[in-house]
């Protein structure tokens, strides 16, 4: 089987200055190429990238955990979206050594989903293939709010510590450890980088709040998280618990 691709031997641009008088011609050539699938495959460069390839894929096929059911993502609440935030305020802690009142992760970072069955190290970069890191923000109540505004405009992300109620587009009855919120409070949030350091998804008022970044990913801390959870016998699951509720 082949595809040819007609391309124009030769095409001639004209570009004309303002003054009448001067003009610039070029003449560019250009080959037309014939793709088929028939071409010898190098045997030697596919010899020499095996033992990388072994090596990955033996790495992404090991299975760390076990899911009952399945998680995926949906907003307001889902069941994938609670386990990722209670993985990243629960390993945010273990990492900072800090108590961490709230962990949020943006609805639009989260790519895949995780399966009925085995999990592997694979599925986990499926469904975090970005290299975001794990940091910590000091958030008065004030601020925290105005994320939380953009946060609900956008549909509403998934949160652990915490619960809100969206209406119009904008939140309602919030609570931080079964709290309401104060705007003078100083809370300790969970973030990536790419939401808290960034300003991503129009989150700006975070920026240049004082932030603790270890260089922890939050893929590790997935996978982590997930091997803690096995090795305690239980398998990856979570629910709804009305954290989030239009």
């Amino acid at each position: 089987m082949s595809q040819k691709i007609l391309l124009p031997l030769f095409s001639v641009v004209v570009l004309i200055s303002c003054t009448p008088q001067q003009q610039v011609t070029r003449t560019y050539k250009y080959q037309g190429y014939q793709i088929q699938n028939q071409n010898k495959v190098d045997e030697s460069i596919l010899k020499m990238l095996a033992p990388f390839s072994d090596s990955i894929n033996k790495t992404m096929n090991r299975v760390i955990g076990f899911s009952t059911t399945g998680l995926t993502k949906k907003q307001p609440e889902s069941e994938l979206g609670n386990f990722m935030t209670d993985c990243m305020k629960e390993m945010a802690h273990q990492k900072f050594g800090k108590k961490v009142d709230a962990a949020f992760v943006n609805y639009g970072g989260i790519r895949s989903y995780l399966p009925k069955g085995d999990i592997t190290v694979g599925k986990i970069y499926e469904l975090m293939p970005f290299d975001n890191l794990i940091v910590l923000q000091e958030v008065n109540g004030s601020v925290l709010k105005l994320f939380l505004a953009k946060v609900a405009e956008r549909g509403g992300w998934p949160v652990s510590g915490m619960s809100y109620q969206i209406k119009d587009k904008h939140p309602q009855n919030i609570l931080i450890g079964g709290k309401p919120i104060d705007d003078n409070t100083i809370y300790i949030i969970a973030n990536t980088d790419y939401i808290a350091l960034q300003g991503g998804d129009d989150c700006s008022m975070l920026k240049g709040l004082p932030t603790v970044n270890i260089g922890y990913l939050f893929r590790d801390a997935l996978i982590e998280y997930v091997q803690q959870v096995t090795k305690k016998g239980n398998p990856i699951e979570s629910k709804i618990e009305g954290r989030v509720m239009y």
